[in-house]
């Protein structure tokens, strides 16, 4: 079982910067993939980047160029660094970890932090 608890989340100005930090916990075999997934009102959940095992990273094109994926594996922290941000990226993050347990894969979402960007 894993446990992920986001933090970071709150209220900016456009143009500003949030990191999300997300914290992982709990038992698994190895953690295949990483990602940052938003919500905003009336919408549907969608994802916002992805960083595997192997390091590669992804990210949709509305934040390109302004957000950043990372992970510490030291501290089982993952994070996003949130920059230039916008009134359209408010909504509410969720962290999500694909892991890897008795052979089977599984996945895990944090209970997410809102971000709420005014212009």
């Amino acid at each position: 079982q894993v446990q992920l608890v986001e933090s970071g989340g709150g209220l900016v100005q456009a143009g500003g910067s949030l990191r999300l930090s997300c914290a992982i916990s709990g038992s698994t075999d190895r953690i295949n993939a990483m990602s940052w997934y938003r919500q905003a009102p009336g919408k549907q959940r969608e994802l916002v980047a992805g960083l595997n095992s192997g390091g590669s990273t992804l990210y949709a094109d509305s934040v390109k160029d302004r957000f950043t994926i990372s992970r510490d594996n030291a501290k089982n922290m993952v994070y996003l660094q949130m920059n230039s941000l916008k009134p359209e990226d408010t909504a509410v993050y969720y962290c999500n970890v694909e892991a890897l347990l008795r052979g089977y894969f599984y996945n895990y979402w944090g209970q997410g932090t809102p971000v709420t960007v005014s212009s």
